[in-house]
């Protein structure tokens, strides 16, 4: 991104202190950019740390600034502990926490697994909690101020068929922000929420789109009413937000930023009711391929 992309004066999160998770790759890395351009402290958490190092050097070599980071599971309560130990002693608290961590892959639901549902309820739905949790500890304890920030989907509005661990892991995420965003509110905390329609990146379009589809002549253009998918700074944007000076009076929001595609159509996966058996048998093989690789570059 260049600062024409961005909406904002440079320096509008300059004191703020960020932490992302999965902030290595995708939508993670856009809002760790725009961040850090904008003037925040940025710290990046996944369980690739080489990956994670690769970002932080390019961000910084792009645009300067401070982004640290942190090889982390959070499924591991233990491992976030230490983790924001680590960045609490490296500055001071944390202003912000986006929880942007996530899995996700298409499957009929009678032909998931035990492991596979877990595989992504407990990276988004209990990993999102605890580190917000943890945060929120230390903020409540210190007398400090926080914002946190869920990237959802707008499944959890109207159900997400053949994604039905994350619909339903990003469903209990919404519930925490409009849970937390009034038992926290009032003492200087507040939780808000992005719904994203289709952005695609590299991680997510292998899961979700394992037939090799280019975004460029994909179905989400076709039926999203502006004609298109999402840009990366459009997302950067709203997030920056969010957790910048003046938007104190948000709080228990959940943003769709999706081109209305939820109103035209729901926005999820619901055509794929048409595929046959060979189809899921091909796209099963894609998914398994992509985590394969993914898993190569894990150090945590």
């Amino acid at each position: 991104m260049t600062p024409d992309d961005l909406m904002f004066k440079p320096g509008l999160l300059k004191g703020e202190r960020i932490l992302i998770t999965g902030g290595g790759t995708g939508l993670g890395k856009v809002m760790a950019e725009g961040f850090v351009m904008m003037g925040a402290e940025v710290y990046i958490c996944g369980r690739r740390g080489g990956v994670l190092e690769e970002t932080a050097n390019e961000l910084m070599a792009a645009h300067g600034g401070k982004v640290v980071p942190i090889a982390c599971d959070i499924r591991v309560p233990e491992a976030i502990s230490d983790m924001l130990d680590t960045i609490w002693s490296d500055g001071g608290a944390l202003t912000g926490l986006v929880n942007n961590a996530a899995g996700n892959f298409i499957s009929r639901t009678e032909d998931l697994s035990p492991r596979g549902f877990e595989a992504i309820s407990n990276i988004v739905f209990r990993g999102s909690f605890y580190v917000t949790l943890d945060c929120g500890k230390r903020w409540l304890a210190e007398g400090k101020t926080g914002a946190v920030t869920s990237i959802l989907t707008t499944w959890v509005w109207n159900g997400g068929p053949f994604t039905v661990p994350s619909a339903m892991s990003k469903a209990g995420l919404n519930v925490m922000t409009q849970s937390l965003a009034v038992e926290w509110g009032g003492r200087g905390i507040r939780f808000n929420a992005i719904a994203p329609g289709p952005f695609p990146t590299e991680g997510a379009w292998a899961r979700l789109n394992p037939t090799g589809e280019s975004s460029e002549s994909s179905e989400y253009d076709s039926t999203n009413p502006m004609g298109r998918v999402g840009r990366m700074p459009e997302l950067a944007n709203l997030a920056i937000y969010l957790h910048a000076p003046g938007s104190e009076y948000v709080n228990g929001q959940t943003i769709a930023i999706d081109g209305a595609a939820y109103q035209a159509g729901g926005g999820g996966f619901g055509q794929l009711r048409d595929w046959s058996d060979e189809q899921w048998e091909a796209a099963r093989a894609a998914i398994q391929g992509a985590n394969a690789r993914d898993r190569s570059k894990r150090t945590v």
